[in-house]
């Protein structure tokens, strides 16, 4: 056997790798006389058939594996030789068959990176701060209270805010066009459910009452064959509904959990669930910057393999959530195309984290993975028996002990860049995706 290193660009390697025959014959008759103890063939008792019609049958499959096993093992020793990490799997190219009869290929593989942790002093990180306020709990119970809107049916004109119950035609050209016909449907008028031009013209009927229009569908409408287009609508009003937000008392209390009816301590529960909210987003959001900072503190090239392989990870996560959501994913192909860019970066994150952690003993130790548990099952009705389930199961555990890690690592970098406190506005903290 013999090897020859060959550095291409920054990541990827190549290794000439050369088997001798007689090497890969010895492996080939080793496995036929393997198989010679087992093998059955009509005629013939186990452990009796000839070597020669084995060879016929399961020459082919045995000279594969044989090959098959002399690369993997040159290749792992030259691995070990050069003190290589490699990431993913080698691909490997024939070469033209050397003079006496070797067999000659090339691995063509990549590496993980060195990464020589770069300085985060120099980076700026805004650390948001926002304290809850009766402010903040009225809003959030008027959110609550439209969640749960009761719509009474009115006999008058349909106007903003109204639920309205219509049945309507579409057509295009003259036919009904797919999509464009149903009964019985109801949408609230200026929820945005429908597009505005349509909204217009249900706005001002009353129960009873139809209308024909013509309406143009934008320009990036979804649908391909409507985009752009201009149709006519058919449409009658069966019901209009007035809303109708419930009263903040004992049953609305009730009704969030509360199990007295008290409203006071609804207001209390509120005000907790929003304290660790809005904990929960500014945490999301310090940890995005300090995520950001070493990223930039430390660029490094990523293995496309593994990037490849986060990429497929990602589109079948995001296939199991569609059809969790009771979508048919075979009618909606998801490409790991689209998460490239995403994946790109929690590979480049994960190795600079897991360097980081090592080089600074930033592991998760237990106290801090219970301590994270402990505040997660806070937020059910019975925290006890969430901290339990945690502990019953390693993957679980696993999971937190990655969080506290996370945290560890954020903390560091808090520690080392330069940091400012802002107050936030709640609003504004609340409708950022988190």
């Amino acid at each position: 056997m013999q090897t020859n290193q060959e550095t291409t660009n920054a990541l990827e390697r190549r290794i000439d790798i050369t088997v001798a025959k007689e090497a890969v014959e010895q492996e080939v008759q080793a496995r036929l006389k393997h198989l010679g103890r087992t093998v059955k063939m009509p005629g013939f008792r186990p452990g009796k058939v000839p070597l020669k019609m084995i060879e016929q049958s399961y020459g082919g499959q045995a000279r594969s594996e044989a090959v098959g096993t002399a690369l993997e093992k040159a290749f792992a020793q030259k691995v070990q030789e050069e003190k290589l990490r490699v990431a993913g799997q080698p691909r490997l190219e024939p070469k033209a068959e050397a003079e006496d009869g070797a067999l000659a290929f090339t691995a063509v593989f990549e590496v993980y990176p060195e990464i020589t942790l770069g300085e985060v002093s120099d980076k700026a990180i805004e650390r948001p701060s926002l304290t809850v306020s009766d402010v903040e709990i009225d809003k959030t119970i008027d959110v609550l209270r439209k969640q749960r809107t009761n719509y009474e049916t009115v006999e008058r004109a349909a106007t903003a805010d109204d639920r309205v119950v219509i049945d309507f035609t579409g057509r295009k050209d003259g036919e009904v066009f797919e999509g464009g016909q149903a009964s019985d449907f109801p949408f609230v008028i200026g929820a945005g459910s429908m597009l505005k031009d349509f909204e217009d013209a249900v706005d001002g009927l009353k129960a009873g009452e139809s209308k024909t229009f013509s309406m143009t569908f934008p320009e990036d409408y979804h649908a391909a064959n409507l985009a752009g287009q201009t149709v006519e609508f058919e449409i009658t009003v069966k019901e209009v509904g007035a809303a109708k937000l419930p009263e903040i008392d004992a049953e609305f209390a009730k009704s969030l959990g509360v199990a007295d009816g008290d409203v006071t301590k609804m207001r209390d529960e509120v005000k907790a669930n929003l304290e660790r909210e809005v904990s929960r987003r500014i945490k999301t959001r310090i940890k995005e910057q300090a995520m950001d900072a070493l990223l930039a503190a430390n660029p490094i090239d990523v293995p496309k393999a593994l990037v490849t392989r986060e990429a497929e990870q990602l589109a079948e996560n995001a296939r199991r959530d569609m059809e969790s959501r009771g979508m048919q994913t075979k009618d909606l192909p998801v490409s790991a195309d689209w998460f490239t860019e995403q994946a790109e970066r929690r590979v480049k994150l994960g190795l600079v984290l897991a360097e980081l952690v090592a080089a600074k003993d930033l592991y998760a130790k237990p106290e801090q993975v219970r301590a994270l548990i402990e505040d997660f099952a806070q937020s059910y009705e019975d925290p006890k028996e969430v901290i339990e389930w945690y502990y019953s199961q390693p993957q679980r555990m696993a999971q937190a002990e990655a969080l506290v890690i996370e945290e560890n690592a954020v903390d560091w970098v808090l520690n080392n860049a330069k940091t400012e406190d802002k107050v936030v506005d709640f609003d504004e903290l609340m409708g950022a995706t988190a």
